[in-house]
Parts: C-alpha cells; sequence; structure tokens
C-alpha cells in the first residue's frame, strides 16, 4: 500500500536524515550520564552544551537562556505557572488571547483557581490581535502577557514586537508559544522583545519529548522541577541526551537554511491553494493572507462536514480537521469560533501544513485527490 501525502507538519514532522545521524552515537554508545564526572560523561556533558549553543544561535540569545524541558507543553507550563507565582506579590493579573494553544489557555484558567485573574484578548476575522486590545487590556497589576507567535491551526503571525514593545514600556513579563514558528520564520527573541519564549522540538524535524524554554537573563520563574539540580538548577531530572542533540542539530539546520525553506514551504502550500481554488467554488481561506506562516493553508468548503472529506480522502492525504462533527453536532474549535467564522463554513474546515520533504509532485496529487473527494460528497 503506498502511504498517503503527508500535509499535517503543523501537528508532528518526520525526523531529518541529519537529525538521526547526529542522535545515533547516544543511543549506540555514548549512554553515559551528563553529570557524571568521569570518562563516560564527558562527552554526553559536551553534547548537551553544544546543543545548547546551537539552540541559542538560532534564537538569538545565550546559551545560559535555554533550558531544555520535554516539550512546548511543559515549556508553557513553566513559563506561565513559574512567572506568575514568581511574581505573585507585585499583581495577580495576566493577559493572554482566545486563539491560544490549549498548553496556554488550560494553564491560565488553572492559575484562576489560585486567585490570578485572566482577560482574554478577542481576535478580527484573520486572526490577528490588535495591540491597541492588549494595551486596553493591561492594568497596573498585569504580571504577565502570553500571546503565541504564531497560530496553529490557521497559521496567523502576531505582531509580537509591538505587543512585546508594550509589555517593556509598562515593565510587564511577555512570553510567546513559538512552538509553529520556530524553523519556519525568524525567531529572534531581540527583535521579538520577549522574555520567555517556548520551543517544540518534533515541529522542527527533531524528536518528541523535548523542548526549550527561552528565559531572558533577569527574568527567572519560579523552580519548576525539584530535584538535582540539572539546567543550571531549574529544571531538575537527569538530561534526555540523544533528544537534546536532535533539537540541537535541528536548530543549526533551520538557522542555516530559513529563507531557503521558508521559500519553498510557501511555494507548496501556495501550489496547493491554488490548484484547489482553480477547480472547486464554496471554499475560503482562514487566517491573514499575508501575515501568516508559510506552510499552513486552513480551507472551509461550505455546507460539507471535515470528518466526511477526512474519511474520502485519508487513504491518499494526511491532514487535520478544524471541526470535530458528529451525528447530530459539530463542535468547531476555539480558533475557528473566535475568528467569528460562520458554522456552515467552519464545519468543513481542513488544515494543511506542508514540510520540508513535500515535493511538487505530492501537491499535485493531494489536490486531484481532495477535488474528486469534495465533488463527490457535493453531488
Amino acid at each position: 500500500m503506498v502511504q498517503p501525502i503527508y500535509l499535517d507538519y503543523n501537528g508532528t514532522t518526520p525526523h531529518d536524515p541529519e537529525v538521526i545521524a547526529a542522535m545515533r552515537p547516544f543511543f549506540e554508545n555514548e549512554f553515559g550520564n551528563p553529570s557524571s564526572s568521569h570518562w563516560y560523561g564527558i562527552r554526553p556533558n559536551r553534547a548537551v552544551a553544544a546543543a545548547r549553543g546551537q539552540v541559542a544561535v538560532l534564537l538569538g540569545c545565550r546559551p545560559e537562556e535555554v533550558f531544555f524541558t520535554s516539550g512546548g507543553t511543559e515549556s508553557n507550563n513553566h513559563a506561565i505557572k513559574g512567572t506568575a507565582r514568581a511574581l505573585k506579590e507585585k499583581g495577580r493579573h495576566i493577559v493572554t488571547s482566545t486563539v491560544e494553544h490549549p498548553a496556554v489557555l488550560e494553564v491560565c484558567r488553572y492559575l484562576e483557581k489560585e486567585g490570578f485573574e485572566t482577560t482574554y484578548v478577542d481576535v478580527d476575522d484573520t486572526g490577528m490581535i490588535r495591540v491597541d486590545d492588549v494595551a486596553d487590556a493591561m492594568r497596573p497589576d498585569t504580571i504577565l502577557i502570553s500571546v503565541m507567535h504564531a497560530n496553529n491551526e490557521v497559521g496567523t503571525v502576531q505582531p509580537i514586537a509591538e505587543i512585546g514593545a508594550l509589555a517593556r514600556q509598562k515593565g510587564v513579563c511577555i512570553h510567546t508559544d513559538a512552538a509553529q514558528s520556530v524553523g519556519k520564520i525568524a525567531t529572534d527573541v531581540q527583535t521579538m522583545n520577549v522574555d520567555l519564549l517556548s520551543v517544540a522540538g518534533h515541529k522542527l524535524y527533531a524528536p518528541k519529548g523535548i523542548g526549550v524554554l527561552y528565559v531572558r537573563t533577569g527574568r527567572l520563574p519560579e523552580k519548576f522541577c525539584h530535584g538535582a539540580g540539572q539546567e543550571m538548577g531549574w529544571r531538575a531530572g537527569t538530561e534526555n541526551v540523544m533528544a537534546i542533540v536532535g533539537l540541537g542539530k535541528a536548530c543549526e539546520m533551520a538557522d542555516r537554511s530559513l529563507d531557503h525553506a521558508g521559500r519553498h514551504l510557501k511555494a507548496m502550500r501556495d501550489r496547493l491553494h491554488k490548484g484547489l481554488a482553480e477547480d472547486l467554488t464554496d471554499m475560503r481561506l482562514n487566517g491573514h493572507p499575508d501575515h501568516r506562516l508559510p506552510n499552513t493553508l486552513s480551507l472551509s468548503f461550505k455546507g460539507l462536514e471535515v470528518n466526511r472529506i477526512l474519511e474520502e480522502i485519508g487513504l491518499e492525504v494526511a491532514a487535520s480537521a478544524g471541526a470535530a462533527c458528529h451525528s447530530d453536532t459539530v463542535t468547531l474549535s476555539h480558533v475557528l469560533e473566535a475568528m467569528r467564522i460562520p458554522v456552515e463554513w467552519a464545519k468543513g474546515t481542513i488544515r494543511f501544513s506542508t514540510g520540508r520533504m513535500t515535493n511538487g509532485e505530492q501537491i499535485d496529487r493531494a489536490v486531484n485527490v481532495v477535488v474528486k473527494a469534495v465533488r463527490r460528497l457535493r453531488r
């Protein structure tokens, strides 16, 4: 059986062969604990340090500001809970948006049980946050702003640099969930004006189960995981050396080919969009038409249900649903709801996301498959 064409790179990415090659020695021979002082710990220790440097180059920060975690969700938890608890004597108000990933929204809701307050800023019809709305949401007791860099469903890129400048002017800490943007667009923390930034390794061709939290010097959240003092005393637990090495290599690769990769992702995305638009009507684009991740294409097919579309194409194209359709109900994603997408459109929403391995022949085949499926369902 021929494998389906993979167009769900926002969900997860394959391991790049260079990443696998970099990790292999730590699967096979270099099994030592990087905290060990004897011979077996030397190379793992150096490998962790080298990977920290590779991540720092991509993010434009210092290696000592890079902390390894188990992934984007843990990084978000560390950033938001740790900062809120560390600054609770100054205030208990947090500002975020209505289109954040659950790894941010659920953390904020949890903190509300501890007496914190959250203001959820709305977005416009393209999924964009207005900087003025963030400014209006801020209060004298605001201690943290958490706004994602790019949306995982529709790809809209938020004005993080402007929001960061606002936060800096007010003396408020700012965090951004950059899980979807790292490796696809520039994520220099100095340009973005952020204090904390989350990275998920499996979104940029590194393994699952590894991530990073960048923490600007002077903005140290409350310690999240207590133990033997790894990660400069902030996140205890023996380091996952293999995955850390893989993430470091993935960041090095992203840094050296960011512009080229971005052009390729966009070319494949636009080829897919153009091909579908030429043959299908009653189809709309979700997300900002210009300020959007180069690989992300969220499309709604009016009057159809996404589960039916995915059933039709599933053996040939792998994509992601924007709504959950059941026998008598349709559950829209919170992102589509926040963007006020009409139900008759939103229930037929699919997210296609291209990747480094996507090629033109695959895109053309995918266009053919989706067009035929939509036409069958509409008949």
